[in-house]
């Protein structure tokens, strides 16, 4: 079985056709591949059904059920009653499929004609990455009668009616208890609502080259070292980065110090929060480790981050919605350092896409935008090409695209996209993360590593990876405040071991 963390990467469909047809063109027949695939769901099957008395394996018209009628084939031969039942006919069947089910001597029934209840185990191998439209009439009930059955399912590459670039159900899915997939994850194993429908994804080598790897991955471990800067004996505090959090008004300073506190954890040297008005005391009495700079309106704030040391600014945690706002996000990129556009800072901007993506341009794109879903609509709402995409990973590209910098899209499955079309996937989130304030101590993650000089996407990939980290380690009852503490223990976990994924 292959491990995500050393083979990250996501293919989308097109991909893997590629993947093999140029495993096929170097000499592997497609029959080959097949049988390959084939025998990893039946291994796969074995181990899920050890006490079953009847193995049922449906098959659709395609190589997904090709690779049904090999799994069918050698589960017959090592012993288990298996029955084999095909979505449409046998003699419409063609190329490796075709191959696949002539080399399979048992009896097949039409698909809907077998009784999936008392099952031990359904093999569900009715449609994969082919699938383009959504499914209804035979294939629909089909699918329904495996839910109804209350047996466990194992899925050929994804559950049947998963659009594989998306992960949405084009109709309807069946809950798969696990899902055994072939040489790397598709969207579809990673992003909601489909993920939630793979169960236990397993991953199998069926000997394909690393041809035809694309842009997209999971973020793991490996992300966290790459953006974290090596402490050195000769390290000062400004040597290891200065972050600069904007605070909200004197009633709604919690947040930028939440910020503040993770970016220090994940390392910045040096954290201040800027505050004006009667904010200054209220943060003042909050913080000890973390400065508190005075200031006064915008030209007071420019005042502020013309300090060269100044490597980082986060601004939008509590900040208000509104000019202001706007204007505090102009003046920090107008400086050139890197920037955290978060929560309040991105409302600010509705309606002004493109007032916000000449200033990130002109900066030169270091700027990291981290909306949540109300936000994202918010913000690219009007955008054509964001409107135009399919998907969360081809939303959150056009929208990096769109703002000329790099897009976090927060949730269980967050989605990180860069404008030259690179991104990463946080897959399977906890849950825990649902409560006030979580994004906040994001911001300043990503602020902190990026004032230590981490380029905009890496220190988002690696910030993602850490704060579910985070949650992880504290379990149940979750709040805000607990996550930055967290930071130091996962970071010394990480250097003291080789962490790997956990992927079921």
């Amino acid at each position: 079985m292959l491990d995500p963390s050393n083979h990250p990467e996501i293919l989308s469909a097109a991909e893997m056709r590629a993947a093999d047809a140029a495993a096929i063109a170097a000499g592997t027949p497609g029959i080959v591949l097949m049988e390959r695939a084939g025998k990893a769901v039946a291994d796969e099957a074995e181990r899920m059904a050890r006490t079953a008395t009847r193995i049922v394996v449906l098959c659709g018209p395609g190589n997904n059920g090709g690779d049904g009628f090999v799994a069918a084939r050698l589960l017959a031969r090592r012993g288990w009653r298996v029955e084999l039942g095909l979505l449409g006919e046998r003699a419409e069947l063609r190329g490796d499929a075709q191959l696949a089910s002539d080399g399979y001597a048992g009896p097949v029934s039409a698909a809907g004609a077998l009784a999936l209840k008392g099952a031990g185990l359904i093999v569900d191998a009715l449609f994969g990455a082919g699938l383009s439209r959504a499914l209804d009439g035979q294939a629909r009930a089909l699918v329904e009668a495996i839910g109804a059955s209350g047996a466990p399912v194992l899925s050929v590459d994804m559950p049947s009616g998963l659009d594989t670039d998306t992960g949405e159900i084009m109709g309807v899915a069946p809950q798969a208890t696990r899902t055994v997939t072939f040489h790397r994850l598709k969207p579809c194993h990673v992003l909601l609502p489909g993920s939630a429908l793979c169960g236990d994804v397993r991953l199998r080598d069926i000997g394909l080259s690393a041809f035809g790897l694309g842009h997209m991955r999971l973020i793991g471990p490996d992300d966290f070292r790459r953006a974290q800067r090596p402490r050195a004996p000769q390290d000062h505090k400004y040597a290891r980065g200065a972050a600069l959090v904007l605070s909200g008004a004197a009633h709604r300073t919690g947040a930028a110090r939440l910020a503040a506190q993770a970016a220090l954890r994940v390392g910045a040297g040096v954290v201040a929060i800027a505050a004006e008005g009667a904010s200054v005391a209220a943060n003042s009495a909050h913080v000890t480790a973390i400065m508190v700079e005075p200031f006064d309106g915008l030209s007071g704030f420019a005042r502020l981050i013309e300090d060269e040391r100044r490597t980082a600014v986060v601004i939008g945690p509590g900040a208000g919605v509104g000019e202001p706002t706007r204007g505090y996000v102009r003046a920090a990129l107008a400086r050139t350092c890197a920037v955290v556009i978060d929560a309040d800072a991105l409302t600010s901007f509705a309606g002004q896409l493109d007032d916000l993506a000449a200033h990130i341009a002109a900066q030169g794109g270091q700027a990291v935008l981290t909306p949540h879903d109300g936000e994202f609509r918010r913000l690219f709402g009007d955008a054509r090409d964001v409107r135009a995409a399919r998907g969360k990973i081809e939303r959150a590209r056009a929208a990096a695209r769109a703002c000329r910098g790099v897009v976090l899209c927060k949730g269980a499955d967050t989605v990180i996209a860069a404008p030259d079309g690179r991104v990463g996937i946080a897959w399977r989130s906890p849950a825990s993360l649902a409560t006030a304030g979580s994004g906040d101590v994001l911001a300043g993650l990503i602020g902190g590593l990026m004032a230590q000089g981490a380029p905009p996407f890496e220190a988002a990939c690696a910030a993602a990876w850490a704060h579910a980290r985070c949650a992880e380690r504290l379990g149940e009852g979750v709040i805000a405040e607990d996550l930055a503490v967290q930071i130091g223990p996962v970071i010394t976990a990480l250097n003291q071991r080789n962490v790997k994924f956990a992927i079921h």
